[in-house]
């Protein structure tokens, strides 16, 4: 058993296979999606945001260095009692000083692509001569501090200074590399040549602590790598979504164009049409019956019955698409009123029993007594039901049957069903039945062919009911069709109102 359910009109159906007039916005969209599938988030593709983040670091954080100088100084004057500490400290800062100038150089600067390895290296370089000022700190002594008490607060301000140095510079590669391997080089010159133990150790430490920092802000370089490579794959999402949405915008104003023009065109052409094909039928049906005399040629006689049968033909096909267009645009309004489902099935059968008696097919009913009133427009459902039941007619052979049914349905509306014992409908084909000028092989290879209309407009007018349309069929075992009204549609029949004595009239007074 094959079985179709529609509840709506047919749609705009767009041909994708023609190509978007703007190639350009739809080249650079492949282009955009084949990079955001492929995920490449290298980190040479970032090293200019990298380098900028850098710059932005070094001027935010200028005054923590300087005020890490001035404690250790301070702390080794208390410690030392010598003020040659300060020179190193002005050294320092004046080193401090030169990366600052370059972060502020750059920032004024357009850094560009070309320049990314240019900047960079100065950074390195600049780098490299901070770590030569925490070299000739590493490298100072203090005879009178003892070994221990000056080895403690030496390599208690290197693992403050590696620590903050690595805060700073992660984002720039292999900057805290460049600062204190020259720390650690001076430490194990120091450490061969003297054989201190404390710098032995301190050399040690320091190495150790460099090696795991050194790991730690390469694994954080990393992260804002793929920080930014996200967010550049976001941005070039939401500009894919935004050209996507120009173009299905711009789609939807060409449909609306072509819709309103091929409703200008019916509009216009419906009267264009009608006129002459009006007066094709009136003379042809003056001229098949003879009214104003016989005709000598039979032949003629015949013509003028084709002529008649073709001019309907033309004229129905032109009240099906109105009808259609109406609905599709939105333009069909029902005028809705009480009636009873029966007797519309009633009457259509009446209209169609001549040229089912032609054909030698029996109509069956079999309707529920008592049903109350729907609340729909008649002659739209009457539209429906006439032409159900011309395609079960249509296409039921020679002494065929054909079954009107009225009822209940379970959730509480109501039904109509004609079935008819024809050659039924191959499953694959109900879809294109369905649609607009759709037809089956057994309509195209029949005598009887028809517009391909009936079905979608039945199925339209039902979904401005808001019920269902639903089609069984099943190939040599004949089709059912069904058309059914929701329970909202179904009318509830009140109590008669008893009788109510009137009031007195009270008598006006004009005193």
């Amino acid at each position: 058993m094959s079985i179709a359910v529609s509840t709506s009109t047919d749609k705009i159906i767009v041909d994708k296979s023609r190509s978007h007039r703007n190639k350009a916005v739809s080249k650079t969209v492949r282009a955009t999606r084949a990079r955001l599938q492929t995920g490449s988030s290298a980190p040479s593709g970032f090293e200019r945001e990298m380098l900028l983040l850098h710059i932005d670091s070094v001027l935010h954080g200028a005054i923590a260095l300087p005020l890490l100088v001035a404690l250790i100084a301070a702390t080794g004057v208390y410690l030392t009692g010598d003020l040659g500490i300060l020179a190193w400290a002005l050294m320092a800062l004046s080193a401090h000083a030169v990366m600052v100038f370059l972060a502020r150089k750059a920032k004024r600067e357009d850094i560009g692509a070309d320049k990314v390895v240019v900047w960079r290296r100065r950074f390195l370089i600049g780098q490299v001569l901070m770590g030569l000022c925490w070299a000739t700190f590493a490298i100072q002594d203090c005879a009178s501090c003892g070994d221990i008490r000056f080895g403690f607060f030496e390599g208690t301000t290197l693992l403050v200074a590696l620590a903050a140095t690595a805060m700073g510079t992660f984002l720039l590669r292999n900057a805290l590399l460049y600062t204190f391997l020259p720390v650690v080089g001076a430490l194990a010159f120091s450490s061969v040549t003297v054989g201190n133990p404390v710098d032995i150790g301190l050399t040690g430490i320091l190495s150790l602590s460099l090696v795991f920092l050194v790991f730690m802000t390469g694994r954080m370089n990393r992260a804002n790598v793929h920080i930014l490579s996200v967010q550049s794959e976001k941005d070039d999402l939401i500009a894919e979504l935004e050209v996507a949405k120009s173009m299905s915008d711009e789609a939807r104003r060409r449909a609306e164009e072509a819709n309103l023009a091929k409703s200008r065109f019916l509009a216009s052409m419906s009267h264009e049409l009608r006129t002459p094909l009006n007066a094709i039928l009136g003379f042809s049906e003056v001229m098949s019956t003879e009214v104003l005399g016989p005709l000598s040629n039979p032949t003629y006689k015949e013509y003028t019955s084709d002529i008649h049968r073709s001019g309907e033909h033309l004229l129905n096909l032109i009240n099906e698409i109105l009808d259609l267009s109406r609905i599709e645009a939105g333009k069909y309004d029902l005028n809705e009123e009480a009636v009873n489902l029966v007797d519309i099935a009633e009457d259509c059968i009446g209209m169609v029993q001549l040229r089912a008696r032609s054909k030698n097919i029996t109509i069956g009913e079999q309707f529920e007594l008592g049903m109350p009133a729907v609340w729909i427009d008649e002659k739209a459902i009457r539209q429906v039901t006439l032409n159900l039941l011309s395609n079960a007619v249509k296409f039921t052979p020679s002494g065929g049957e054909v079954t009107v049914k009225v009822g209940w349905t379970a959730g509480g509306g109501q039904y109509l069903s004609i079935k008819d014992n024809g050659p039924g409908i191959p499953e694959e084909e109900i879809p294109i039945v369905l649609s607009a000028f759709g037809q089956g092989s057994i309509a195209i290879k029949s005598a009887e062919q028809g517009t391909g209309l009936g079905l979608p407009i039945v199925q339209a007018i039902l979904a401005k009911h808001n019920g269902q349309f639903i089609l069984r069929s099943k190939l040599r075992e004949g089709t059912e069709a069904i058309a059914i009204l929701p329970p909202r549609r179904v009318l509830e029949s009140l109590p008669p109102v008893e009788d109510v004595p009137a009031p007195a009239r009270r008598r006006k007074s004009f005193a």
